[in-house]
C-alpha cells in the first residue's frame, strides 16, 4: 500500500487521470461529443477532490462512480482505440484501490457488455481479474456475474482467448478461496455464537456464512452442479461448460484450500453431500467396462471410458483421500475399492496405468496408509482396505508376467504351471511382450517363464512423480510403453515397504526412548509424583498398545501379499541395482516384523532372502518346511488371488560359482549365480544390523549361510574366520574370478557377523547360540558313519561367537562349552579336531581375558572356565586328550602363577591320563606335571600339594614308559625337598584351611574325612608322599621299585623329624609294615620262570634273570630300609606305646626273610637282624650308625642317662617343627623305657634267633638234586649274632637256652658246603684252618665259656654242658656228622687230611 498512497505515487496518479482524462476528450472531441464533455468535467472533479481534501486517495474512492463515469461511456463507444485506453485507465484506478463498490458493479456490467460484443476480450480478462485481486470491493452477484464472464470467454472460437480465460478462472476461482482463508485469519479470535443449524438439511443454508466464504460456497457448489451437467444457481448466465475443466478446477481448489472444507460445516456438508456421490457417479463406465467383453463400436459413447475425464476423477480422489480422508472415511472405503478394482487384468492398459499411479501416490504416504489400516482392516465388518491394496499390487504384478494367450480369456494367478507354455507361445504374438531376441537383456528388466518386462525409470525414490495423471491434454488415451505399469507398481511396493517401515520404526524408537525416560523418572524416590507418574506411564502404555496393535495390524495386512510380489520379482529380476532393491525391502519388513515379534511373517520374508541365496530346488529342509506351510495357503482375499510363487530354475543369471551340495550323497554340482551371491550379501546383512530381532530364524539364516559357505568351499581357520579353502573331495569347486575377489569380502562381513554378537542383548544371544548348537547336530549326524569332511561352519562361528562375548561369557558358556564336548566325542576326526579346537581356544580366551572383575576376585568363574577342560578327560580319544594336554601346557605357561583354585582341575586333568592311552599322551602330561613341580609349587595354595604327590605317583605306576616312571620318583623326591624347605609356611596355610574345613564339618554334622586323619594336616601330606612312594616299591619293573624304595628311606631318613611324634605310629604301621607285607607277599609268589632279556637287546645277569630273583632284591632293600629307621629312630619310637608290638613285627619279618630259600635274601635278613642288635650296644663316637646326610642325628644311648650330641641342623627357625624337634635334644630326651620292656625286647629277639636257627640248621627229611641247603656265609651269620645277643640275655640264659644254642651250633657245623657236595670240610694235614662258620661257632662257645667263669652260682652249673659241646665238636675230626640223608663220603676220599681238634683253653 505504501507504494501506492505515498504522495509521489497520488500526485503522480492525480497527474496520470487527468492525462488520461485529457486524452479521452481528446479521441472523443468529433464523435462522441456526449463523452468529450464528460471527460473534461472529469477532470474538473479531479482537481477538485485534490484541493480540497488531505486524504485525496479516500476521497476519490469515495467519488470512485462519478471519476470511472466518463471511461465507462469511453468504454460504450466500442471503438476499439477509446476502449482500449479507457480500460487501462480503470485499471489504473483499480490498482489504486480507488474503486468503490458500485464503482466496481458498474465497471463489470460495462465489462459484460463489452464481452457480449466480443471486444477486446484479453483486456477484459486482465481487467476482471486486475479488479478481484486487487481487493475486496467485487462480491456476491457483481463477483458471479465476473467469474461468469471469463467462464463464457474460456469458450469463444479464438483459442488464445480461451486458454487465457481457463487461465483467469482458474486465479480468479483461487482469488475466491484466498479471501475466505484471509477473512477466517482476521476473525479467528472472535468467538461467535455457533447459529443453530437444521441438521444441515437445506443445502442453501449459507446465512451463517461471513460474505467472502459465502462467495466460495456458492461457487463451489455451481462448480459440482455445472460438472454434473446441471444448471448453476449462483452463476447465472453460463453458456456451456466442460467436465474436463470442471474437475480440473475442483480439484484445485480441494487441493489448495483444503483448511475451508475442514473449518467450515457448510464446505463439509458439500464435500460430502455433491462431490463425492459426483465421482462416484462419473466413475460408472469405467466399473462396468470389461475390456474385450464386446467390439468397442457398438456400446453408448457414454459407457466407454473417457481417458480425459477418468484421469482427472482419479486426481480428484487423490486430493479427497490425501486431505479429507478424515472427513470421508466411508466415502474414501468406495474410491479406494473402485482403485484397487481399476487394477483388474480386464481393464484397459491405460486405466491401469493411471489407476496404478494414483495408487503410487497413496503409497508413499505412510500415516495415510496407517489410517486405512485404523478405519477399515482394524473395523470388524469393513472391507479390509490396505490389504486389498498390497494385494492388488500383488495380483496387478503377478498378471502382467502372465500373459493372456488369446484376448477374452483372463488368466488368474493360480493357473501359473497351467499356463506356462501358453504364455511362452503368446510371447511372439503380444506386442507386450519382447522376444528373448538379441541383446535384448541388457536392458535392466524381469523376465519370467519367457516373459520379459524391461524395467523403466520411472520416478525417484519416494516421490509419486505420475506421468498419465498429468496428460490433461490428451483426449484420446496414450499408448503405455512397455513395463511402465510394472516399473510404477514394483516402485508402489518399494516405497510402501520404506515409509512403512520408516514410520514404525521411528515411532517404535519414540516409544521406546519415552519408556525409558519414564521409568527413570518413576524410580525416583520422591513419594509425592509417584502417582502422577504412575498414571502418566499407564496413559503412555495404552497408547502404545493402540500403536502397537496399529503397528502389527499394517504388517499383517501387507506381508503376504508383498511377500509374494516381492519373491516373485526377485525371482523374475535381471537387473542388480532391482535386485537390491527387492532385497533391501524384504530384509526391511523381515528386520520391521522381528521387531515387533510377529515371528511367522519374520520367518516368511526370511525364508525368501535364504531361498534367493540358494541354488532353484536346492534341497534345504529348515526352507522346505516353511515354505511349504506358507504356499500351502493360496492367500485368496476378498477375490484377489495371491499365490506364492516358487522361483524358476531357468532363470537367466549369470553363473559365477560351481559347487558341491551340503548332503550326505551329493549327486553332481550346484551353480550359484551372481543374484544368488547378491542375497547371500543380504542375509549377512540382515543377520549383521538385525540379528537381535532374529530370534528362532538365527536357525534358517545360519543353515542358508552354512550351505553357502560350503558351496563356496570356504574352510575355517584359526578364530574361527571362514578362508577360502580347496575343497576336500569330489569335484573341485570352481569360482569364477568375480567370486574369487568377492570371497575374502564375504569371509570378512560372515566374522564381522558373529563379531557383532556382541551387542545383542542376552536372550538374542542365546538363540544365535542355540541356532549355531542344533546346526551343527545337524552336522554331526550328516558325519556320522563316514571320515568325509564335514561341515564346521556352525562350531567355528560358536568359536567365533564365544570369543567376542567373553565379557558375558558366564551366560553363555555352559551351553556353548556343553555343545563343544559332544563334538569332541564324534567319531569323525575332523569334527573332533575342530571341536577340541574350539573348547580349547575358549578356555585360554577365557583365562586370558581381563574380566571384570578381575579372575582372581571370581574362583566362581574360574572354576567355570576350567570345567570343560576336566570334562573333556572323560573322552577316550587321543587326538582330543592331546589337544586337551597341550592347552593345559599352554595355560601353565601363560596362566600358571594366577590359576589359584582352578589348581585341582588342572592337576586332575594331568592325573586322568591312563597307562593304556599311549606313550605320546602320557609324554605330554607328564611334560605337565614336570612344569609345575619345578615352576610352580609355591604359587598354588599348599592344599592342592597332595594331588600333585598323587599325580607324580600316578605317573611312577605307568608301565608305558620306564624312564617317565623314574623320573617321577625323582620329582617326588624334588616335592619332597620342597616341602622340607618351606616346611613351616606349609603348615601355617594348612591348618589354617583345616580350621574352617572342620568348622564346616561341624555345622553340617559331618566327619571331617581325610587320610591319615587324626594326624595334623601338614603330617598327612608326608604320609601321602611316603604312601605314594610305598605304592610304587612294590611296581611290577624292578627298577622302579629300587628307584622308589631308595627314594622313600631316603625321605623318611632326611625328612623323617618333622613329623610329629604321634605321626611315627602311623608312618611304622601303615607305610612300612604295609610295605613290607606286600613285598613279602610279592617274593613268596614271584615267578621262577627265566627271563631271556630285558627288552630290547640288554642281557639280564644271571643273579636278576627270574622275577623271584628280581623280588628278592627289593626284599632285601625294604628290609634293610626298616631295621635301618629302627635303628635310627629308635628314640622316638620308643616312646610310642606299642613299641614291643611293632619289634615283635620286625623281628618276625625278619625271621621270615631269614628263612627264606633265597640264598640273597636271607643273608641280608640277618644282617639286618645285626643292625636292630646293635641298637643297644652302648654307643661310642666312632661306632655312630650311617645316617643320610641330610641331617646329622646322633643316635642317643639307650642304656645309662647320657645324652646325645645335638642335632645338626641345615636351617635355623622357631618354628613348631624347630620345637618339636627340639624335644629330641638334650635335656628333653625322652625317659629310657625301664630295663624290664628293655629285656623282653631282647628275649623276643633270641626266640627269633632261635627260631631261624633251628629252621635253617634242621636237616632235610627227603633228599634230591633241590634240595635247600643254607650257605655258610648264612650260618656263619647266624652265628655271630649271637655274642651280640647274649650280652643282653645273660642274666636270665638258663641251662634249657644253652641246650637249644647246642642244637643250632651242632646243627650249623653239620650243613654241608654247597659248592661242593661233600656234607663236611675237614682241614687238611698241614695247617689248621677253620672256616669263618666254625670260627664263629668256637667264638660263640667262648662267649659263654668267659661268662661263665666270672658268673654267678648258678652259671656254674653249665661248664659241662659246655664241655659236652665241644667233645662233640672234637668227634667231628674222625666221624663227620650226618645232615639228613645225605650220605657223607668216605674219609679216605676225602680232600683234606683231618686235624685234631683241640678245645680252647681259657
Amino acid at each position: 500500500m505504501s507504494g501506492t498512497s505515498s504522495p509521489e505515487a497520488v500526485k503522480k496518479l492525480l497527474e496520470n487521470m487527468q492525462g488520461d482524462l485529457r486524452g479521452l476528450s481528446l479521441e472523443c472531441r468529433k464523435k462522441f461529443p456526449p463523452v468529450k464533455e464528460a471527460a473534461e468535467s472529469g477532470i474538473i472533479k479531479v482537481k477538485t477532490i485534490a484541493a480540497r481534501n488531505t486524504d485525496i486517495l479516500a476521497a476519490l474512492k469515495e467519488n470512485s462512480s462519478e471519476v470511472v463515469q466518463p471511461f465507462l461511456m469511453g468504454c460504450g463507444t466500442k471503438e476499439p482505440k477509446i476502449t482500449q485506453l479507457c480500460l487501462a485507465a480503470i485499471q489504473r484506478l483499480m490498482s489504486h484501490e480507488v474503486v468503490s463498490e458500485a464503482a466496481a458493479g458498474n465497471i463489470i456490467n460495462m465489462l459484460w457488455q463489452l464481452m457480449e460484443n466480443s471486444l477486446e476480450e484479453l483486456k477484459l480478462l486482465q481487467t476482471v481479474l486486475v479488479l478481484l485481486t486487487t481487493n475486496t470491493v467485487v462480491h456476491d452477484e457483481a463477483l458471479s456475474k465476473a467469474i461468469v464472464l471469463c467462464f463464457r470467454l474460456h469458450f469463444t472460437k479464438d483459442n488464445i482467448t480461451n486458454n487465457t480465460a481457463a487461465a483467469t478462472v482458474r486465479q480468479v476461482v483461487t482469488v475466491v478461496f484466498e479471501r475466505v482463508v484471509a477473512e477466517d485469519e482476521r476473525y479467528k479470535d472472535i468467538i461467535e455464537q455457533p447459529v443453530a443449524v437444521q441438521g444441515n438439511s437445506n443445502r442453501r443454508s449459507v446465512s451463517t456464512l461471513k460474505p467472502c466464504a459465502k462467495d466460495a460456497y456458492m461457487l463451489f457448489q455451481d462448480l459440482c452442479q455445472l460438472v454434473n451437467a446441471d444448471a448453476p444457481y449462483w452463476l447465472v448466465g453460463m453458456t456451456e461448460m466442460t467436465r474436463t475443466f470442471g474437475l480440473e478446477l475442483l480439484e484445485s481448489v480441494l487441493n489448495d484450500f483444503p483448511q475451508v472444507f475442514l473449518q467450515h460445516q457448510e464446505f463439509s456438508f458439500l464435500l460430502k453431500e455433491r462431490v463425492c456421490p459426483l465421482v462416484i457417479k462419473l466413475f460408472s463406465p469405467n466399473i462396468k467396462f470389461r475390456q474385450g467383453s464386446s467390439t468397442s463400436s457398438s456400446p453408448a459413447p457414454v459407457e466407454k471410458p473417457y481417458f480425459p475425464i477418468c484421469m482427472r476423477l482419479l486426481r480428484v480422489v487423490s486430493v479427497l483421500i490425501k486431505q479429507f480422508y478424515s472427513l470421508l472415511v466411508t466415502e474414501c472405503e468406495i474410491f479406494l475399492s473402485l482403485l484397487v478394482k481399476f487394477l483388474d487384468a480386464d481393464k484397459p492398459q491405460w486405466l491401469r496405468a493411471v489407476a496404478v499411479e494414483s495408487i503410487h501416490r497413496l503409497c508413499v504416504q505412510p500415516q495415510l496408509l496407517r489410517s486405512f489400516c485404523q478405519s477399515y482392516d482394524m473395523k470388524q465388518h469393513s472391507t479390509k482396505v490396505f490389504r486389498d491394496i498390497v494385494n492388488a499390487l500383488g495380483s496387478f504384478i503377478q498378471s502382467l508376467f502372465l500373459v493372456p494367450s488369446t484376448g477374452n480369456t483372463s488368466v488368474t494367478p493360480n493357473q501359473t504351471g497351467s499356463n506356462a507354455s501358453g504364455s511362452t507361445g503368446s510371447a511372439q504374438t503380444n506386442p507386450g511382450v519382447l522376444g528373448m531376441g538379441g541383446g535384448a537383456t541388457v536392458l535392466p528388466a524381469f523376465e519370467y517363464r519367457g516373459t520379459w518386462i524391461p524395467i523403466l525409470n520411472v520416478t525417484v525414490q519416494g516421490s509419486a512423480k505420475a506421468t498419465y495423471l498429468e496428460m490433461l491434454d490428451k483426449v484420446e488415451p496414450p499408448t503405455i510403453p512397455e513395463g511402465y505399469a510394472m516399473s510404477v507398481a514394483f516402485h508402489c511396493l518399494l516405497d510402501l515397504v520404506r515409509g512403512i517401515t520408516t514410520m514404525i520404526e521411528g515411532e517404535l524408537g519414540e516409544a521406546e526412548t519415552v519408556s525409558q525416560s519414564t521409568t527413570e523418572t518413576t524410580s525416583l524416590p520422591a513419594q509425592s509424583s509417584e502417582q502422577q507418574d504412575s498414571q502418566s506411564m499407564s496413559d503412555q502404555s495404552d497408547k502404545e498398545l493402540v500403536s502397537r496393535a496399529v503397528w502389527e495390524e499394517m504388517v499383517n495386512a501387507c506381508w503376504c501379499g508383498l511377500l509374494a510380489a516381492l519373491s516373485l520379482l526377485l525371482d523374475a529380476s535381471t537387473d542388480e541395482a532391482a535386485t537390491e532393491n527387492i532385497l533391501k525391502a524384504e530384509l526391511t519388513m523381515a528386520a520391521l516384523c522381528g521387531r515387533l515379534g510377529l515371528v511367522t511373517s519374520r520367518d516368511a520374508f526370511i525364508t525368501a532372502i535364504c531361498k534367493g541365496s540358494l541354488p532353484p530346488h536346492y534341497a534345504l529342509t529348515v526352507l522346505n518346511s516353511t515354505t511349504a506351510a506358507l504356499s500351502s495357503k493360496s492367500y485368496s482375499i476378498q477375490g484377489q488371488n495371491v499365490q506364492m510363487i516358487s522361483p524358476s530354475s531357468e532363470s537367466h543369471q549369470q553363473v559365477v560359482a560351481v559347487g558341491q551340495p551340503l548332503a550326505l550323497q551329493p549327486q553332481g554340482t550346484v551353480m550359484l549365480t551372481s543374484k544368488n551371491i547378491q542375497c547371500m550379501r543380504t542375509l549377512l546383512n540382515l543377520a549383521h544390523c538385525h540379528g537381535a530381532v532374529l530370534g528362532t530364524s538365527w536357525q534358517l539364516v545360519l543353515a542358508t549361510l552354512q550351505h553357502l559357505v560350503w558351496i563356496l568351499g570356504l574352510k575355517p581357520a584359526v578364530g574361527g574366520a571362514l578362508k577360502p579353502g580347496r575343497a576336500v573331495e569330489g569335484p573341485s569347486t570352481v569360482l569364477t574370478t568375480a567370486v574369487m575377489t568377492d570371497l575374502p569380502v564375504i569371509s570378512n562381513i560372515l566374522s564381522r557377523l558373529f563379531e557383532s554378537s556382541q551387542y545383542l542383548d542376552d536372550v538374542s544371544l542365546h538363540h544365535l547360540i542355540n541356532a549355531l548348537c542344533s546346526l551343527s547336530l545337524e552336522a554331526m549326524d550328516m558325519a556320522y558313519g563316514n571320515n568325509k569332511e564335514p561341515s564346521l561352519f556352525a562350531v567355528a562361528k560358536l568359536l567365533e561367537t564365544g570369543l567376542v562375548n567373553m565379557h558375558r561369557i558366564e551366560i553363555l558358556w555352559r551351553p556353548l562349552t556343553g555343545h563343544l564336548l559332544e563334538v569332541c566325542q564324534h567319531p569323525n576326526s575332523r569334527m573332533r579336531e575342530w571341536g577340541a579346537e574350539a573348547l580349547t581356544s575358549l578356555i585360554k580366551a577365557g583365562l586370558t581375558f581381563s574380566h571384570d572383575p578381575p579372575l582372581s576376585q571370581n574362583q566362581r568363574l574360574q572354576l567355570l572356565l576350567l570345567n570343560p577342560l576336566k570334562e573333556l578327560s572323560n573322552i577316550s580319544h587321543p587326538d582330543i586328550r592331546i589337544k586337551q594336554l597341550e592347552c593345559v601346557l599352554q595355560i601353565l605357561q601363560s596362566q600358571g602363577d594366577s590359576l589359584g583354585p582352578g589348581w585341582p582341575l588342572v592337576l586332575g586333568v594331568m592325573g586322568a591320563i591312563r597307562s593304556d592311552q599311549g606313550e605320546s599322551l602320557i609324554r605330554t602330561a607328564f611334560q605337565c606335571l614336570q612344569l609345575v613341580v619345578t615352576d610352580f609349587l609355591p604359587t598354588m595354595p599348599c592344599t592342592c600339594l597332595q594331588i600333585v604327590v598323587e599325580v607324580a605317583g600316578s605317573f611312577g605306576l605307568h608301565n608305558q614308559e620306564l624312564n617317565i616312571s623314574l623320573t617321577s620318583i625323582g620329582l617326588l623326591w624334588n616335592i619332597s625337598d620342597y616341602f622340607f624347605q618351606r616346611g613351616e609356611i606349609i603348615e601355617k596355610e594348612l591348618n589354617k584351611e583345616e580350621a574352617v574345613l572342620m568348622k564346616q564339618a561341624e555345622e553340617k554334622g559331618v566327619v571331617l574325612n581325610r587320610p591319615f586323619h587324626p594326624a595334623p594336616p601338614f603330617d598327612c601330606l608326608w604320609l601321602c608322599l611316603y604312601a605314594k612312594l610305598g605304592e610304587l616299591c612294590v611296581d611290577p619293573r624292578p627298577a622302579v621299585r629300587k628307584s622308589a624304595g631308595q627314594t622313600l628311606f631316603s625321605t623318611i631318613g632326611a625328612h623323617g623329624t618333622l613329623l610329629q611324634h604321634s605321626t611315627w605310629h602311623t608312618v611304622i604301621w601303615k607305610v612300612l609294615f604295609h610295605l613290607l607285607d606286600r613285598v613279602r607277599e610279592s617274593s613268596t609268589t614271584a615267578d621262577k620262570e627265566k627271563i631271556e632279556s630285558g627288552g630290547g637287546n640288554i642281557l639280564i645277569h644271571h643273579s636278576r634273570d627270574t622275577a623271584e630273583k628280581q623280588w628278592a632284591e627289593t626284599w632285601v632293600l625294604t628290609l634293610a630300609g626298616v631295621a635301618r629307621i629302627f635303628n635310627t629312630r629308635r628314640y622316638l619310637l620308643q616312646p610310642l606305646g606299642d613299641f614291643s608290638q611293632a619289634w615283635d613285627v620286625l623281628l618276625d619279618h625278619i625271621q621270615s626273610a631269614a628263612l627264606s630259600k633265597n640264598n640273597e635274601v636271607s643273608l641280608a635278613a640277618l644282617k639286618s637282624f645285626q643292625e636292630i642288635l646293635q641298637i643297644v650296644s652302648p654307643v661310642r663316637d666312632s661306632e655312630k650308625p650311617d645316617t643320610p646326610p641330610a641331617i646329622n642325628v646322633s643316635v642317643p644311648v639307650v642304656v645309662g642317662a647320657t645324652t646325645a650330641t645335638s642335632l645338626g641342623r641345615s636351617f635355623m627357625r622357631t618354628d613348631s617343627i624347630g620345637e618339636r624337634m627340639g624335644r629330641y635334644n638334650g635335656s628333653e630326651l625322652p625317659v629310657v623305657t625301664d630295663e624290664i620292656e628293655d629285656l623282653n625286647l631282647w628275649w623276643a629277639a633270641w626266640n627269633s634267633w632261635y627260631r631261624i636257627g633251628s629252621e635253617s640248621t634242621k636237616p632235610p627229611i627227603t633228599c634230591d638234586k633241590l634240595t635247600f641247603i643254607p650257605s655258610q656265609p648264612f650260618l656263619t651269620a647266624l652265628v655271630q649274632i649271637f655274642p651280640a645277643l647274649y650280652q643282653h640275655i645273660k642274666t636270665g640264659f638258663s641251662m634249657d637256652d644253652l641246650q637249644k644254642l647246642g642244637v643250632i651250633l651242632h646243627g650249623a657245623v653239620s650243613v654241608p658246603i654247597s659248592s661242593d657236595a661233600s656234607p663236611f670240610i675237614l682241614p687238611s694235614y698241614t695247617e689248621a684252618v677253620l672256616t669263618s662258620l666254625q670260627e664263629a661257632v668256637l667264638t660263640a662257645l667262648d662267649v659263654l665259656q668267659k661268662a661263665i667263669c666270672v658268673g654267678s652260682e648258678n652259671m656254674q652249673i653249665m661248664y659241662p654242658a659246655i664241655f659236652d659241646q665241644l667233645l662233640a665238636f672234637v668227634e667231628f675230626s674222625c666221624k663227620p656228622p650226618q645232615y639228613g640223608q645225605l650220605e657223607t663220603k668216605h674219609i679216605a676220599n676225602a680232600k683234606y687230611n683231618q686235624i685234631q681238634l683241640f678245645a680252647p683253653v681259657s
